[in-house]
């Protein structure tokens, strides 16, 4: 099962739960997909043991041979490609393009439109301890963190593995990126106005996209029941609590997994993945 662990707003605590999530699974890989700034690292402490420079295919125009039909810019919906017919100009705006390789099919001159690699950023593979580790390293400049989640996902394995995503925050399209091929959407919500209107945004994206969702309350304490109401009334159920607590936060300070930082933190972490499982099997 891949589960994706996943927020309306950064700071909610998504890595908090996904890397103890993942350390509560005997065969599981932890994927950071927050390419842009991932810190999953920081806490389990990988052994990298290779490392892949992912690249994606971007249009090459050839103003020898090009006859400036116009057929490539009229196809690209991303409009990364403008054709100046009366001054037999091409211009191409990489940061627009989603390399999908439509320009270079409609070309209708050979050697007109060719398609070279462009990096997009790095992915590294590895272990820390039995636990699988993967992250994405987005390229400093790259306007997009898309295509380097996409490339991540065609290493993730289908083989009864169970694989963790740490999303990027947010509703945009890295996050439906990392959430499209999931099983089930984890959702972190921190009980407060801020963090119910971002996790609200959440869960429509998710409703749009029919992913089965649960959510973790993160930094709960007693009387605050703001996600509570809000879940019962969309019909989502509370999967988890975690406690908010000072000593949590001093040893994560410190790079230490919630799921060490409490007595009953394996237990919490089980529980959840058991809540999930019943979820899912129940529709």
């Amino acid at each position: 099962m891949w589960i994706t662990v996943a927020s309306g707003k950064g700071g909610t605590g998504k890595t908090t739960v996904a890397v103890s999530l993942a350390l509560s699974i005997d065969n599981a890989m932890y994927v950071d997909a927050d390419v842009e700034e991932p810190n999953g690292a920081l806490f389990l402490k990988p052994d990298i043991e290779r490392e892949i420079v992912y690249t994606e295919p971007i249009p090459q125009i050839n103003t020898n041979v090009c006859t400036f039909c116009g057929k490539c810019a009229d196809a690209c919906i991303y409009k990364a490609i403008v054709i100046l017919k009366p001054l037999k100009k091409a211009m191409f705006f990489p940061e627009l393009c989603h390399s999908c390789g439509l320009c270079a099919y409609v070309c209708p001159v050979e050697g007109a439109l060719t398609e070279v690699p462009k990096e997009k950023g790095k992915i590294r593979f590895g272990k820390s301890g039995n636990l699988k580790f993967a992250e994405g390293l987005l390229n400093l400049g790259e306007a997009s963190a898309t295509p380097l989640i996409r490339g991540m996902k065609k290493y993730l394995p289908r083989d009864g593995t169970t694989v963790i995503i740490d999303s990027p925050p947010g509703t945009s399209c890295p996050v439906v990126e990392a959430t499209e091929d999931s099983d089930f959407v984890l959702l972190v919500a921190e009980p407060t106005p801020f963090g119910l209107n971002d996790l609200a945004l959440t869960v429509s994206l998710l409703k749009d996209m029919g992913k089965p969702m649960g959510i973790v309350i993160n930094k709960w304490e007693e009387g605050n029941e703001i996600i509570e109401r809000y879940a019962e009334a969309e019909g989502l159920p509370v999967l988890g609590k975690i406690p908010f607590s000072r000593e949590i936060a001093e040893k994560y300070s410190q790079g230490i997994p919630v799921i060490y930082a409490m007595d009953n933190g394996r237990e919490i972490f089980s529980e959840i993945l058991k809540n999930i499982k019943e979820t899912v099997k129940n529709g």
